[in-house]
């Protein structure tokens, strides 16, 4: 059984247009027009307990907005959608508590307090008794590699610690589901790597199910055997990572620069020729 689900999902924001100057502005006021801006257009998808799967698409793809509906930040215009059995956007008690949202560019952690105190908060939010709460934080701080970076103050860690606090508070209370946007956003190589590894080891132990947007492709190759390709607010592939090239560049075009100029006929059979200049041959294979 899938434990998540989209059928049709659509989100339209409807946006005033206005146009410069004192002329615009009167306009505007007296007489509003509206655009429609279709952000996610019926998007179907289905994935099941334990997947990881990669959200893949440019800048207003999409992406993010289908992760708030999914999680149920945001309320769709048309379409439904169940994660683990339940329609988020009506937020129910029990959903909340088995899932998560990250997002790269955001923070819950109290910028002047250790992070420990950010993380005891988050445990009495998540009503967790005090022997749990300890279990998970040692779990987590055992595979995140934290130590006493958790008892210094927020402000003066690294980006790629705070991210990995970050993580921890939001898996507190052991969601069964990760809804992860771009977690290794604006972090360096080491840190990117760091993330990588803790997402992996964490499916594996606790079959998590994750769904992750991200503009590394490392993220994406190190993580993901399926992937979910959006454009312009629509579904366009969903498959596997090999697949989606095999789909959309079948062919690779390889620049020879010979030493001396060759009869291009003697290429034909590595490849169609594109273009020939002297010593320069472009093959397509």
């Amino acid at each position: 059984m899938a434990i998540i689900e989209a059928r049709k999902l659509s989100k339209v924001y409807r946006t005033a247009v206005k146009q410069p100057g004192l002329r615009g502005a009167l306009r505007h006021f007296l007489r509003r027009e509206y655009r429609e801006i279709h952000a996610v257009r019926a998007i179907d998808l289905s994935i099941e307990p334990g997947e990881v799967v990669g959200f893949l698409g440019a800048n207003g793809a999409g992406k993010t907005t289908s992760l708030k509906m999914l999680s149920g930040l945001i309320y769709p215009t048309s379409g439904e959608a169940r994660v683990i059995g339940h329609i988020p956007f009506q937020r129910n008690r029990d959903l909340l508590r088995r899932i998560t949202l990250v997002m790269g560019q955001k923070q819950q952690l109290v910028w002047d307090l250790p992070a420990m105190d950010s993380l005891k908060v988050n445990a009495a939010v998540y009503e967790l008794d005090a022997q749990k709460a300890a279990r998970v934080m040692g779990e987590l701080g055992e595979m995140l590699g934290l130590g006493e970076t958790l008892y210094r103050p927020v402000r003066k860690l690294s980006l790629g610690e705070r991210m990995k606090c970050e993580l921890m508070a939001s898996l507190l209370h052991e969601p069964q589901v990760l809804f992860l946007d771009e977690p290794t956003l604006g972090l360096d190589v080491n840190a990117q790597d760091s993330i990588r590894k803790f997402l992996h080891e964490y499916n594996a132990r606790y079959s998590a199910t994750i769904l992750l947007t991200s503009h590394y492709m490392a993220d994406i190759v190190a993580l993901c055997p399926r992937v979910i390709l959006m454009h312009e607010g629509s579904l366009i592939y969903d498959g596997s990572l090999t697949g989606i090239v095999d789909r959309f560049a079948p062919y690779r075009e390889i620049e020879l620069k010979l030493a001396e100029p060759v009869d291009t006929s003697r290429l034909r059979q590595f490849g169609e020729v594109a273009a020939a200049n002297g010593r320069t041959v472009r093959l397509i294979v």
